[in-house]
């Protein structure tokens, strides 16, 4: 199967029935965390969950760096790829968080770009025009400001909400967090979804029709 055709796939789940899903997997390890922790949260979804590959970047959003990049490096990287993108943003100064990492700006930039989703490892601003431009979005935090804002390296491994991100790792977000799917289990992780979900619902519908009968008693 085409990785697109996965992607596409898993929108239908949310990230944990594909943690539920990974867990079935013979030949996964149940002893790693492949999720976010709770100082990420999701601040603006849309309607489902979103998945994507990921374009990661590191900046410094209060002080003047020694050196910095030009921000089409980070940019060109979601433009060129052929495949849903979730641009990864974290903050690396001292006192991370203090500026925000983006706003309505940003969001609007990244959505002209073909991006899906944006994750921050640091505090974003202007949630509304956020949200106007329908770009998902998660974050450890919210300010109203920053000071000079630059790219320091893009393309290196991150870390947001303990979770350690690649360039090109597939990734689901939706309102619990983010989850990394193992590419080397995408299309596996698709298909033990859809078992998981059939199983889940088999049960919960015995357990809603068991409150329903309850209720009448």
């Amino acid at each position: 199967m085409e990785l697109i055709d996965i992607i596409k796939g898993l929108e239908e789940y949310d990230s944990a029935t594909v943690q539920n899903a990974l867990m079935t997997i013979d030949s996964y390890d149940n002893e790693q965390i492949d999720y976010s922790s709770p100082e990420l949260k999701s601040y603006y979804l849309g309607s489902k969950p979103v998945v994507g590959i990921a374009v990661t970047c590191k900046v410094t959003p209060l002080y003047e760096p020694k050196s910095k990049l030009d921000w089409d490096e980070y940019y060109d990287r979601i433009d060129e790829s052929n495949l849903p993108v979730i641009g990864v943003i974290v903050d690396i100064e001292k006192n991370k968080g203090r500026g925000a990492v983006m706003g309505d700006g940003m969001a609007l930039k990244h959505k002209a770009l073909g991006a899906v989703g944006v994750i921050n490892g640091g505090s974003i601003r202007d949630l509304p025009g956020i949200a106007a431009a329908e770009m998902p979005v998660w974050a450890t935090g919210r300010v109203p400001g920053h000071g000079p804002f630059n790219l320091i390296e893009t393309q290196t491994d991150v870390e947001v909400g303990d979770l350690v991100i690649k360039p090109g790792d597939l990734i689901i977000g939706d309102s619990d967090g983010i989850t990394r799917i193992p590419m080397d289990l995408a299309e596996l992780t698709l298909k033990k979804c859809k078992e998981v979900r059939e199983f889940e619902t088999k049960i919960f519908e015995e357990l809603k029709k068991k409150i329903s009968s309850m209720k009448e008693k």
